[in-house]
């Protein structure tokens, strides 16, 4: 069994029908294995198609997204250690005079 009667026989188990540009899905993973780590692989994939599913795209939109995406993990100089910038942690002093056990708002308090 090759790649492509795989895909067709994974597609029937699925149960969908899609035109698949295997070397562009494979590139992307590539990009993002060698370049993110290993693990960004399939996670990369997955969330392209994930994002060509939600929006309906086309094929052109589909080489277009996984364009970026390898774009992405090409431009990518974070070592896979690093902390995410955007998980800061910041210590909170907290008052233990103060006791939040049975603290509620009531709904019209809450502000949107």
């Amino acid at each position: 069994m090759n790649l492509h009667d795989w895909i067709d026989e994974l597609c029937d188990v699925l149960d969908i029908e899609t035109e698949l540009d295997e070397a562009l899905v494979l590139d992307l993973a590539r990009d993002a294995a060698h370049n993110v780590e290993r693990r960004a692989a399939p996670i990369s994939t997955y969330l392209l198609g994930f994002a060509a599913g939600a929006s309906g795209a086309s094929v052109e939109k589909i080489e277009e997204l996984a364009g970026a995406a390898s774009q992405l993990a090409l431009g990518w100089d974070r070592p896979a250690d690093a902390a995410d910038p955007t998980d800061v942690a910041v210590e909170i002093e907290v008052d233990e005079a103060v006791d939040l056990s049975d603290d509620e708002l009531a709904d019209d308090e809450v502000e949107d």
